[in-house]
C-alpha cells in the first residue's frame, strides 16, 4: 500500500497524502511568507495542486521533485504555470536547484534518504540558514522503520534487512499477517538508523538552534526550523497548538487501527474470492473431463493411440477417471 488508490474525494482512502494536512501546511508556509516551495515526492499531485493554488494567490511557485510522476501530476504541471516538474531523484535535484523558502520532504521514507536530503539542504544553506522544512511520515509506520521505493538506489551498507510486500500493523515490530502493505520494508521496527523520525532527530541533535514540532495526525507532520530565523516566532506561534497534541495522537491511533482493520478485511475478502475462483476453475475442468469420458471421439482417439503406440495410448479414459478420483468400472 505504498501508494493507496485514490477515493471519490480525490484523496487516498488511507490518508497517506500530505494534502490531508493542507490547512496546517498552509498556515506554516504563510507564517514563513514562503513564496518558493520545493515538494519532494509529488506522486499524483494532490498536495501539488494545493500548493499551485496558493502560488497563484500570492505570486509564488512550487517545484515538484518526482522521478516517476503520476499522470495527474504530469497534467497538472502542463496546465499550471506555477508548477515546475523535476523528474529526478531528490538527491540529484537538491544538489543543483536554487534553495527555496520552504522544502516539503515526502519522498522515499527511509533513514538514508531523509538524512542525505537534510544534509544536502544544510550544506547548501550555510550562509542564509535553513529553509522552513515540512517533513511528512514522522509517525507510524515510517517513524522507526525504513521503507523503500527503489532499494537499489540505497547503498547496501545503509539498507536495513528488507521484506518484500510487507504487511505492517501497529504493535507488531516485525511483519504482520495483514496490515498496510509496502513494496519493500525493513523486517523490524526500531534500532539505529532506521526510520524517518530517527533520521530527523539525529539531524536536529547535530544542529544547534534547530527546533522540531510534530503534528501527530495523518501519519505525522514534522515542522523543522531554526530558532534564530527572522520568521521563527511566526512559525512557532502557528504550530505550537498542534505540537505533540495528545488528543490528535489518540485520534490518529484509532484511525490507524481502523485503516489496518480495513486492509485485513480486504485481504481476507481477496483470499475468499481467490478460493471461489479456484473452485470454479476446478468445477469447469471436472465438467470438461466428464464430457470427454462420454465422448465417442475420445474413445476413438484412445483406440487409435493404442494402435500407434503398441497398446500404450498417450491418453486414456482410465487416466481421466483417476484424475476425477473415480474407480475403474468392473465388468
Amino acid at each position: 500500500m505504498e501508494q493507496a488508490a485514490r477515493g471519490q474525494s480525490g484523496f487516498d482512502p488511507a490518508g497517506q497524502s500530505l494534502a490531508h494536512l493542507w490547512e496546517i501546511v498552509c498556515v506554516c508556509l504563510d507564517a514563513r511568507e514562503a513564496g518558493s516551495v520545493v515538494e519532494i515526492g509529488g506522486r499524483a499531485g494532490e498536495l501539488t495542486r494545493e500548493l499551485a493554488d496558493r502560488g497563484a494567490r500570492i505570486g509564488g511557485r512550487v517545484a515538484a521533485i518526482e522521478p516517476s510522476p503520476g499522470r495527474e501530476l504530469v497534467e497538472l504541471a502542463a496546465q499550471r504555470r506555477e508548477v515546475d516538474l523535476i523528474r529526478e531523484t531528490s538527491l540529484e535535484a537538491l544538489g543543483r536547484i536554487e534553495l527555496p523558502d520552504a522544502v516539503i520532504v515526502d519522498g522515499d521514507h527511509n533513514y538514508y534518504t531523509v538524512s542525505e536530503e537534510l544534509g544536502v539542504i544544510a550544506d547548501r544553506s550555510r550562509e542564509g540558514g535553513l529553509p522552513l522544512l515540512l517533513l511528512h511520515d514522522v509517525g507510524w509506520p515510517h517513524a522507526r522503520r525504513d521503507t523503500y521505493y527503489a532499494p537499489e538506489r540505497i547503498p547496501e551498507p545503509h539498507r536495513q534487512q528488507m521484506v518484500e510486500n510487507a504487511a505492517l500493523a501497529p504493535g507488531e515490530p516485525g511483519v504482520a499477517p495483514a496490515g498496510l502493505r509496502y513494496r519493500w520494508a525493513a523486517s523490524h521496527e526500531g534500532g539505529a538508523r532506521n526510520g524517518v523520525l530517527t533520521a530527523i532527530e539525529d539531524f536536529v541533535a547535530r544542529r544547534d538552534g534547530a527546533r522540531l514540532a510534530i503534528v501527530p495526525a495523518f501519519f505525522g507532520l514534522g515542522v523543522l526550523w531554526e530558532v534564530d530565523a527572522a520568521w521563527s516566532r511566526a512559525v512557532s506561534d502557528a504550530i505550537e497548538t498542534w505540537d505533540r497534541d495528545p488528543l490528535l495522537a489518540r485520534l490518529e491511533e484509532h484511525r490507524i487501527a481502523n485503516v489496518v482493520e480495513r486492509c485485513r478485511h480486504a485481504q481476507e475478502l481477496g483470499e475468499i474470492e481467490a478460493m471461489r475462483a479456484e473452485r470454479a476453475r476446478r468445477a469447469e475442468q471436472e465438467q470438461l473431463l466428464r464430457a470427454m469420458l462420454g465422448s465417442r471421439a475420445f474413445a476413438w482417439g484412445e483406440s487409435l493411440s493404442r494402435l500407434r503406440t503398441g497398446g500404450k495410448p498417450v491418453f486414456s479414459r482410465r487416466q481421466v477417471r483417476r484424475a476425477l478420483g473415480e474407480r475403474e468400472p468392473t465388468d
